[in-house]
């Protein structure tokens, strides 16, 4: 067996010729305990390929390295020169591997009837790394890719059964992004290894050399250089996406999450500033949750992969062919696209949690969502802008005159129109439910308190109502009780805001508590902002028994919508009810600190809502002590 001490991985190897549990038992401590940007086998895959996607994966760590971890180059060669040796053993015959990592390969070899080139290849591209630290065209970095990242998709086709050179062509364009995601990643630990994976071609491009990389020279021809890398990147990306629709369910998320992963690993790039020349971008725990939840659900409510959409005609790798010369239809569908792209870009950047639930729709019904969520962040910024009212005024008029422009076919004025006359035109909204959020908006500016409740559910309606209901004609509906049912979730939501936000809204010059309840609990305006005194508790306790009582009427609006909706509808109710449950167990102390939920509890309601099936026994977060019942969270005051 290869003596490999300078290795860490080989530090739980079993003894030579071990038997085959031995062998399976270290492959899969590998799998589980070695660091990677995702785990090697998720729960959804059948329970039958976990032992052989551990042992693939074993194959591929220690291959690599061979190749990478140890120092001198002529020993790397030697080792996996001789590991190619001890690998041909389970095709030839006349002998069995004695390493354990191949001992337990064979088992899989024998069972998949895995062919010899994948595995060789892999070996191929980390001789290629003793010897080569440049390359000098992007033809060059791609058949490297061809040795160094595709045998592994090819080879997890193997494991799941499939054979064909179309499916292995669609997973060959993702695993090259992943290869060059990882390269633009790993700029700076290359760099100490003397490797340098930029096509020299493209640094010229740029008026940059391989000096300059060495050097570490950050500047905008570095910042320019990324930006084209990370085009390209993408492209292939979303090339190889339609894969995930065409195999079996259970491998249908781990394709997509691979390709979230990837794309993800870009975006870190983006947020970085592109300096990936003095430090490693690298995803968070939280990124990676969210990356799970996303794949998962748009796996599990859609039939096509995400990042499908907007791919050119795709000719051999990295050859993405520009549209040009389109048609005016053409033209316009690429406007209307591009306009959704950057709704969904400002969903994105608000950190909603409407953002999160969205993935568990359809992408058609997902877009017309981010556009009307667009549409109520930006009027939701005009009124709460630090400027004069004058001016605020005048920018919701303009909002408004642009709307009727819009819907009337001008969409030229912003962005998000082209998306948000579209998405109106396609789901049949009333326009008078946008006038409506308008005036809402318009409110903010000169009313800042309520006497009754009755008054404040006026306001209520605008700014939060007309939300429920735009969206419920994008989760489609039948039921003529479900507009009035979508009046009380959205007025559910709003109540939890104003109980969550009564602080801050006080210090904005706003209260939101009918005056009417603050004279019952013997409260005054003033007391909003703090410290918690028994009276607001009782005060604010009366605002979260309405707001349940809301929640409660409304729930049933879940079985109403769509089917294809139903599981995103469950999830912002059992968000924004979870938020005013969680306000009640902090006792209403919403002057301390914010109370808002993690990421991780966003995530796992999604999650939830995909595979355990709660919402059929209570939609409704559950209360704590001895309070009546529970409830759900994911709108932000008035816009979501």
């Amino acid at each position: 067996m290869l003596a490999t001490p300078e290795l860490e991985i080989a530090r739980n190897l079993p003894s030579a010729g071990c038997s085959l549990a031995d062998a399976q038992r270290y492959t899969r401590w590998l799998a589980t305990h070695h660091y990677e940007n995702f785990g090697v086998v998720s729960w959804l895959l059948p329970r039958s390929v976990h032992q052989h996607f551990y042992n693939v994966y074993a194959y591929c760590r220690w291959s690599d390295d061979l190749g990478d971890e140890v120092p001198d180059h002529a020993r790397a060669l030697e080792l996996l020169d001789a590991w190619e040796d001890e690998l041909r053993l389970i095709y030839s015959g006349s002998r069995a591997p004695s390493h354990p990592v191949l001992v337990a390969l064979a088992e899989t070899v024998r069972e998949k009837s895995i062919p010899f080139q994948p595995f060789s290849d892999l070996l191929r591209a980390f001789r290629q790394d003793q010897k080569v630290q440049r390359y000098p065209t992007w033809n060059d970095v791609f058949d490297y890719c061809v040795y160094s990242a595709n045998p592994v998709g090819r080879l997890v086709l193997y494991v799941c059964g499939y054979r064909d050179e179309s499916r292995q062509r669609l997973s060959d364009f993702t695993c090259t992004a992943l290869q060059l995601a990882n390269f633009w990643q790993d700029v700076s630990c290359d760099l100490e290894k003397g490797r340098i994976y930029i096509p020299l071609d493209a640094l010229h491009e740029h008026g940059l050399t391989d000096g300059d990389i060495v050097a570490r020279r950050f500047d905008q021809r570095y910042v320019a250089l990324m930006k084209s890398l990370i085009t390209r990147t993408r492209d292939l990306f979303r090339a190889g996406a339609p894969l995930a629709a065409r195999v079996e369910p259970f491998l249908r998320v781990d394709i997509e999450l691979f390709s979230r992963g990837g794309m993800a690993v870009l975006d870190a790039i983006e947020d970085s500033g592109y300096n990936t020349l003095e430090h490693r971008p690298a995803l968070s725990k939280a990124a990676k949750l969210k990356l799970v939840a996303r794949a998962i659900g748009s796996r599990m409510f859609e039939g096509t992969p995400a990042v499908t959409e907007g791919i050119g005609e795709i000719g051999k790798v990295g050859e993405v062919t520009a549209a040009r010369d389109r048609p005016p239809s053409q033209v316009d569908a690429e406007r209307i696209r591009t306009s959704y792209a950057q709704c969904n870009r400002i969903t994105r950047a608000a950190h909603s949690s409407f953002y999160l639930a969205f993935f568990g729709l359809p992408r058609p019904k997902r877009n017309a969502l981010y556009a009307l969520y667009a549409f109520m962040r930006l009027i939701d910024n005009i009124s709460d802008e630090p400027s004069d009212i004058e001016s605020k005024r005048h920018g919701l008029a303009r909002w408004r005159a642009m709307l009727d422009e819009a819907i009337a076919g001008r969409t030229e004025a912003h962005a998000i129109l082209p998306a948000l006359a579209d998405t109106i035109s396609r789901f049949a909204i009333p326009t008078r439910y946008f006038h409506d959020l308008i005036l809402g908006a318009e409110m903010d500016l000169t009313v800042a308190s309520y006497a009754t409740f009755d008054q404040l559910s006026e306001y209520c309606y605008r700014v939060a109502g007309t939300v429920g209901l735009t969206c419920l004609h994008v989760f489609g509906f039948r039921d003529p009780k479900a507009p009035d049912l979508a009046e009380r979730v959205g007025l559910a939501f709003q109540l939890t805001n104003i109980i969550r936000d009564v602080r801050g809204d006080f210090e904005m010059g706003r209260v939101y508590i009918p005056q009417e309840d603050l004279e019952r609990f013997d409260c005054r305006s003033e007391n909003l902002r703090g410290p918690l005194t028994p009276q607001l508790s009782e005060m604010l306790q009366h605002q979260a028994e309405r707001a349940w009582r809301f929640y409660e009427d409304g729930a049933p609006l879940v079985e109403r919508v769509d089917p294809d909706s139903r599981s995103t509808l469950r999830v912002l109710i059992r968000t924004y009810s979870s938020l005013l449950a969680r306000i009640e167990a902090c006792g209403f102390d919403v002057f301390s600190s914010r109370i808002s939920l993690s990421s991780a509890e966003k995530v796992q309601y999604l999650l939830a809502a995909g595979m355990s099936g709660w919402w059929k026994k209570d939609v409704l977060a559950k209360r704590s002590g001895d309070r009546r019942r529970s409830g759900g969270d994911v709108l932000r005051r008035r816009a979501g």
